[in-house]
């Protein structure tokens, strides 16, 4: 099951509540279903509960207790758990588990740097999953003041905004007038941090941070994040370049047990998505640096040990790490900095 066909279960729950009048409610549109939160379980989980609760005149967690009925026993679910105000966590069986993260792979790996584009994710899967169209096709004003920081968030939310379908228009304010982005100036110029550091310095605390600008982002070793996301990406391919040395390619797989990977990698859309509509590109920053350390705790199972023959499982976990690195280069483009592929 993958997680659309999970959207569309959730969904059906809903209705089959309401034809049996359990719930006077609307069915939505849309059921969201995400990784689990803090203190959440299971493989994913959904806030329907909720968002149906007021509607419907009864508690959220009254409002899951139903739902939880309809969706136990659903094709692919082998459990549901109720956690917090009200929130559902679904947890998947093996088999729905591995079709998951095959699809999963299957589809960064084939739309390449087009993975999480909003406007096509919704095009193509319509709108009961995946992340808010709400910016398609509109067009928005970004004044912002004569700063280099508001002037490098500006530059990085046209490539962002343009992912969700929507066309970001830059203008200078001048004194006085009124600005849409005001982030918290650079201390001093960032310029001699070099291009792809002074970037990261800019954009990877939220605007109303005061960036560091300092020789830190500089250092090659695990304490800087911006290293460890460009070494990361460096990594998948090297995996690929070893895997071709010793005869292998990648094919998506069964790659279930791998979830600290593939986590991120199924949040990136809804990550680039909260970026472009709350105008913060130090939501995509963070999330490329949670990403990079998965791969880099995965990175040591891809290729087979000693004497080990490559096997169908190598060639999965090979697509998993490349999979990874096409969203690790292509946030890092988004940001405006560049993704070697040997450092």
């Amino acid at each position: 099951m993958t997680p659309i066909e999970l959207s569309r279960t959730v969904l059906r729950a809903v209705r089959c509540a309401v034809d049996e009048g359990e719930l006077s409610v609307a069915v939505p549109e849309r059921a969201v279903v995400t990784s689990p939160g803090p203190g959440g379980c299971g493989d994913y989980a959904t806030n329907i509960a909720l968002q149906l609760a007021r509607p419907a005149g009864r508690a959220p967690r009254q409002v899951a207790e139903i739902l939880r009925t309809h969706l136990r026993g659903a094709a692919g679910v082998s459990e549901v758990a109720i956690t917090g105000p009200g929130f559902l966590n679904i947890s998947l069986n093996r088999e729905a588990t591995q079709e998951v993260a095959r699809t999963l792979v299957s589809e960064i790996l084939q739309q390449g740097s087009q993975y999480g584009y909003g406007y096509g994710y919704g095009d193509e899967y319509g709108d009961s999953y995946g992340p808010d169209d709400t910016l398609a096709e509109q067009v928005i004003a970004l004044r912002v003041p004569h700063d280099t920081r508001a002037e490098a968030l500006a530059d990085t939310l046209v490539r962002i905004i343009a992912t969700q379908g929507g066309r970001a228009e830059v203008h200078h304010s001048e004194p006085n007038e009124p600005v849409d982005l005001r982030p918290v100036p650079a201390p001093e110029d960032p310029a001699p941090l070099g291009h792809d550091a002074a970037r990261w310095a800019l954009l990877h605390p939220a605007p109303h941070d005061r960036p560091r600008i300092t020789a830190d982002h500089l250092v090659q070793r695990e304490s800087n994040p911006l290293f460890r996301v460009r070494y990361a990406y460096a990594r998948t391919r090297a995996l690929s370049r070893n895997a071709a040395a010793l005869g292998f390619d990648s094919v998506p797989g069964d790659v279930s047990e791998a979830q600290d990977l593939l986590a991120p990698l199924a949040e990136y859309p809804r990550v680039l998505s909260a970026a472009a509509t709350h105008r913060a590109p130090d939501r995509l920053a963070r999330h490329l640096v949670t990403t990079a350390d998965a791969l880099l705790d995965f990175q040591h199972t891809v290729l087979p040990l000693g004497d080990e023959k490559p096997s169908a499982a190598h060639r999965a976990r090979l697509a998993l790490a490349e999979a990874a690195g096409t969203v690790l280069a292509g946030g890092l483009s988004l940001l405006g900095i560049s993704a070697p592929e040997h450092l």
